[in-house]
Order: C-alpha cells, then sequence, then structure tokens
C-alpha cells in the first residue's frame, strides 16, 4: 500500500509522538508501505517546490533548509542530527534514543520538563524520534514563535545537562518501552530476530532501541559521551516550513545557532556488509494466536540519485506486489486463493546502510506457514519469469503522481521530505531526478532486478511459533515505574 509518511503511521503529519523512536512492529511500518522513503519523497512537486526552497551554511557548518508555505500561519521547525542507532558501539546499544529522552531533562535556562510546556503554553506541539540513520526534534508553532524554537533547540544542542538519578528513571521508562513494543509484541520479535539474524556486520542488525542487557548497563555517562560525541552544528541540519520569510529565518539562525562552535567529528568506519554464502532461517517462539512468515533479501540502496536504476525498479517491484487493493499480493494471496489473511512487502531504498527487500504475511485459518511461504515464494518466480505488465507498472505510477497532491497539504510531511533527504547523504535538490527515474523505470527493469536480487543466497526467513499466554510466564515491570499504558 502507498504511505505518504516514512514515520510510524501513527504519525501522519502532525501528531504527537511521546518520544517514539522509529522501530515499529514490522506488520506496522516497513510491510505495509510501499516505498518507504521514497513515497514521501514522491509526494509532492518537487518541482514546484524548488522556487519555494531555500538553502544557507552557517560559518560553524550547520546547514540551513527553508521551504515557504503561506497557506496558514504556522511554522514546523526540525532539527537533525546526522546520527542514529547505526553509529552506537556493542554494549551501548540504544544510547542514541536514550540521549533522545535525555534531551528533554533540561539545561541551566530550561529546567527539565520546561522545554515541551514552553512549546505547549505557546499553543505548539513538540516532540522527537530516533531512526537507525538520524534523530529528530521538532515543533509545530504559530509563525510568530519561530524564534522561540531557535532559542530551545540551540541551548539544548550545547548546553544539555541532567544528572545521574534523571537518568537513572528515563532508563527506566525505555527499559519499559521495549518491553511493551517489542518484548510483548510477537511481530515486533520476529522482525528483530529477522534483522539481527539477516545482518552479519552492519549495525543495522542491532534494534534501535538497544537490547535489554545494554541498557541494563547503560550508565549516565554513556549518554553524555554520546552527546558530546555528535551533538554539534557541524552535524546537525535545521528545516523550517510555513509561513516564514527565509531571510528572517537566516538571520535567527545566526543569532541562536551561528555561535555555536563546530568540533571535530568521530569517523565513521564503512561496517560493509559481508556476501551472504546461503540461506538462513530462524524460528521464534512467542505468544500469540496466529503463525506469521517475514522473508528478507539483500538488495541495494541509492547512493547515486542520477545514475542508479536499480533502486528504482526495486521500488516499482514493492508497488506491484503490495501497493493496494489491486496489487499482486493482496488480490492472489488474500482474496483469490485465500492462503493469507494479509501478506505485503517492504523496502527502504534510501539508507545509510544496506537495503533489504522484505516480505511478509500471516496464514488463513487451516493454511500453514510451509503453505504461505511456498505462495509467497511462487508470486516472486512468476515476475522472475514473466515479468510484470505495463498496466502494473502505470499503475503504481499513478499512485505516485496521486500521492502528490496529499503531500502538499502537510507542511510537517514537506520537512520530514527534505530532512530524510538531506541525511540519506542527498540534497532536496535531488527530488526531482529521483521522481523522473522513478517515473522512467521499465516492465524489463523490474523483471531484471527481480531475477537478480530474489534467490535463495541472499534471503533471510524468520517464522514465528505460536505459543499459549499460558505457556510463558509473565515478566514484572521495571521497578519504580508505574505503568500508565
Amino acid at each position: 500500500m502507498i504511505s505518504l509518511g516514512i514515520l510510524p503511521q501513527s504519525v501522519p503529519g502532525t501528531t504527537d509522538y511521546t518520544n517514539k523512536d522509529e522501530e515499529t512492529p514490522m506488520l506496522n511500518r516497513l510491510f505495509r508501505t510501499f516505498a518507504v522513503g521514497f513515497a514521501l519523497i514522491c509526494a509532492l512537486d518537487a518541482r514546484a517546490a524548488d522556487d519555494s526552497t531555500q538553502e544557507f551554511k552557517l560559518d560553524n557548518g550547520m546547514k540551513i533548509i527553508v521551504r515557504e508555505d503561506h497557506r496558514a500561519p504556522v511554522i514546523v521547525s526540525q532539527v537533525w542530527y546526522l546520527v542514529g542507532s547505526m553509529d552506537e558501539f556493542n554494549g551501548t546499544t540504544g544510547v542514541a534514543h536514550v540521549l533522545e529522552h535525555m534531551m528533554f531533562k533540561g539545561t541551566k535556562d530550561v529546567p527539565a520538563g520546561q522545554f515541551s510546556k514552553t512549546i505547549a503554553s505557546n499553543a505548539g506541539k513538540d516532540n522527537a524520534f530516533t531512526n537507525r540513520d538520524y534523530t529528530t526534534y521538532f515543533e509545530q508553532l504559530r509563525n510568530d514563535k519561530l524564534e522561540l524554537a531557535m532559542k530551545l533547540e540551540s541551548d539544548r544542542m550545547v548546553n544539555l545537562s541532567f544528572s545521574d538519578e534523571e537518568f537513572g528513571k528515563e532508563i527506566r521508562v525505555v527499559m519499559e518501552e521495549r518491553r511493551l513494543r517489542t518484548e510483548d509484541k510477537a511481530h515486533a520479535l520476529v522482525y528483530e530476530q529477522l534483522l539481527a539474524t539477516a545482518y552479519n556486520a552492519s549495525p543495522y542488525g542491532r534494534p534501535v532501541i538497544g537490547w535489554m542487557n545494554d541498557l541494563e548497563n547503560l550508565k549516565a555517562d554513556d549518554a553524555r559521551a554520546w552527546y558530546k560525541r555528535w551533538y554539534a552544528p557541524n552535524n546537525a541540519t535545521l528545516v523550517i516550513v510555513g509561513d516564514v520569510d527565509p531571510k528572517q529565518v537566516l538571520t535567527l539562525a545566526k543569532q541562536y545557532f551561528g555561535p555555536l562552535k563546530a568540533q571535530d567529528l568521530p569517523e565513521r568506519k564503512p561496517q560493509t556488509e559481508p556476501t551472504q554464502l546461503g540461506v538462513k532461517r530462524i524460528v521464534v517462539k512467542a505468544p500469540s494466536q496466529l503463525p506469521y512468515l517475514a522473508m528478507a533479501y539483500h538488495a541495494p540502496v541509492l547512493r547515486d540519485a542520477a545514475k542508479d536504476w536499480e533502486p528504482y525498479a526495486l521500488q516499482m517491484l514493492v508497488g506491484i506486489l503490495d501497493g493496494g487493493e489491486s496489487s499482486r499480493l493482496n488480490k492472489i494471496l488474500v482474496r483469490d486463493t485465500r492462503i493469507a489473511n494479509s501478506a505485503g512487502a517492504g523496502y527502504d531504498a534510501m539508507e545509510r546502510g544496506p537495503g533489504m527487500l522484505i516480505f511478509d504475511g500471516t496464514p488463513s485459518d487451516g493454511k500453514t506457514i510451509p503453505e504461505l511461504e511456498t505462495a509467497l515464494r511462487e508470486q516472486l518466480e512468476k515476475i522472475k519469469t514473466d515479468g510484470v505488465t505495463d498496466d502494473e507498472l502505470n499503475r503504481v505510477k499513478s499512485q505516485i503522481i496521486a500521492s502528490q497532491v496529499f503531500g502538499l497539504d502537510s507542511m510537517f510531511g514537506q520537512a520530514m521530505q527534505i530532512g530524510r533527504t538531506e541525511n540519506a547523504g542527498f540534497s532536496w535538490r535531488d527530488i526531482n531526478t529521483m521522481l523522473d527515474k522513478l517515473k522512467a523505470v521499465t516492465a524489463a527493469q523490474v523483471k531484471e532486478v527481480a531475477q537478480k536480487y530474489i534467490n535463495d543466497d541472499r534471503l533471510t526467513v524468520a517464522v514465528l511459533d505460536p505459543q499459549s499466554v499460558e505457556q510463558v510466564r509473565p515478566r514484572p515491570p521495571v521497578e519504580g515505574l508505574k505503568h500508565t499504558q
């Protein structure tokens, strides 16, 4: 199904997060979206937006990107730090997300808890999210409150201060979050184990929220070290979208962010993923009513927007298989043969690390995981053998064009589009090229990438073996934390 967002489904443009990272269950995020990342990129008429977008760079290396949208007297301000869980070290997984939580714990001028209260008292919203590739903080306010957002964000970029006691409280919150969102959700556990098995060298094999043992042993100094290592103006991009004057934005950015000093950033090691040498299979036992299947194939991601073509063809492949009610998996596996209650595909072409093409499904009553896997494989083999039709390809391209209209409605979505593109190693100016390349994909190219990348030497299979609740002893809540959900 085509999605206009690259965030959890609970955040379609203007939503309150409560400091959630992007480690959502595969079924809810990765496997039910077509072109995660690109769908949002294609959600705007990029050419029309070019004329209303300006880019600046401060002397300290901080990038400022401003897009004018004068339809309403509001603004979206986002600060993107080019650091995520992929930059973590073994033993401290989850620290990027934990530091995101700690960023709301105060500075000398803004005590703990006052950041969000200040934004709310000015009729605004704020929050943050952590990804494998980046960490982002945002505010949505009236246009006359832009200075407030810059003042608060520049302050905590360099002046964050939290006690060991505050950290101790917050790490328990994160541990409970992991339990609620991963350990107590069968599909999320399967997704976590799938990636941990599929990746050997890449840090993408580690969960954004971190392994529980690492969280249990994480110290306040680990978070402080992370902050000092990565939080600097020359590792950040400020994206402003809304009813603003770019000259005023630049003046305010110079006033608040300009005095902050750049710092030497750590060298980022490539951590290249080695070639997989054969199919991998795992079984995950967890409480669930139904079994579940997930299949992941290593696939390339976009590195050169103009020269690459395979990632664009892979996006189209996913759209044909899982791009709405008329897509192949939904029509054949769910409606016609009724082998599956659900079946989907997902692929993110814009990541700093290696890519993955993923298929998943839940078998219908009376059907088994082997039957579902066979049915999924048959659909993939049909594309490898017979290719796809021009009608199918045109349908997906039409969906992309239609999504442009919806994308224009969201200032938050426009800011996300810019920030995501920039933090994947591209420029917002590349969006025109990406859209053109997607529209230029041919049926022959879709068939070629299917033949090349859908093979067992690239495959990891994860199966959920459902257990009854009675078979699993409930875990006690984290000590000292009130259970509020």
